[in-house]
């Protein structure tokens, strides 16, 4: 026969059915958590930032460069905002390896992530493969016309510099930044591609040049988007240190993830 509970027993069986998954987030065995919001999050970004490449291209130049560079950034605010507190959104391998080095997130942990990244941003070129052929390059980073690969190699060195360096500055005082740091982020990407765009791609980011290049089968200067963005974060690791010396709590909860961050 049913019996009645009062409210208070109901809260109560509802709060023992949070313990498993609430109560043990920073369990190694949950680190799946992290690891699909890094896939998903860096397989939206891709998808975004190279499938706006591809419809230009597409439709004979119908989206302006504008709309292609600033497309990403309100991508990037969107996903910080979503995946942030619970994986530090990423979205980027130099971003991961300048975390590691300032000392914010645990070596251990990154192979996981490189690895969730490069598979998000493989799956986000293969859907635009199975959208629009092979008509399109699926949104690959080339140096732009006129400029060498050395040209491409410094802007991307440079840029990604100056993108760790802001985001280590939010995320070393997380905690009164807030929401801001999703701005800052996502609006210095938009800005960034504005002026840098026509010379290399303004990537940034090794996974989203990554992506494409594999379905593609391009190769063509595939070590600028390694070698400048991953040497750009180190550097802004060091220049992190120089100016703020030791990495904090709240830095490594940005880094790490942190459901309280925004709240």
């Amino acid at each position: 026969m049913p019996t009645n509970r009062s409210p208070n027993h109901l809260r109560q069986a509802l709060l023992a059915l949070e313990v498993p998954f609430g109560g043990t987030f920073d369990a190694p065995a949950v680190e799946w958590r992290r690891l699909l919001s890094e896939w998903f999050g860096t397989f939206v970004l891709v998808l975004v930032a190279a499938g706006a490449v591809v419809v230009n291209d597409a439709s004979g130049g119908a989206v302006p460069l504008a709309s292609r560079v600033v497309a990403p950034g309100i991508v990037v605010m969107g996903l910080i905002y979503s995946t942030g507190p619970i994986g530090g959104a990423h979205l980027n391998p130099a971003v991961t390896l300048c975390f590691a080095t300032r000392g914010n997130f645990p070596w251990l942990r990154v192979p996981g992530y490189l690895l969730a990244q490069l598979c998000g941003a493989v799956a986000a070129a293969g859907v635009l493969r199975a959208l629009f052929g092979d008509r399109v390059s699926v949104g690959a980073t080339l140096p732009g016309a006129g400029f060498s690969a050395g040209d491409s190699l410094g802007i991307e060195l440079l840029l990604t510099l100056v993108l760790c360096t802001v985001i280590l500055g939010t995320a070393w005082g997380g905690k009164n930044v807030g929401p801001n740091a999703a701005i800052a982020v996502g609006g210095y990407v938009a800005a960034a591609g504005l002026w840098a765009a026509p010379v290399s791609g303004a990537s940034m980011n090794p996974a989203r040049s990554f992506g494409p290049a594999l379905v593609a089968g391009d190769w063509r200067s595939w070590w600028v988007y390694w070698i400048g963005p991953v040497i750009g974060g180190q550097v802004a690791a060091g220049l992190a240190w120089v100016l703020r010396g030791s990495h904090t709590a709240a830095g490594d909860l940005a880094a790490q993830g942190d459901p309280d961050l925004f709240s």
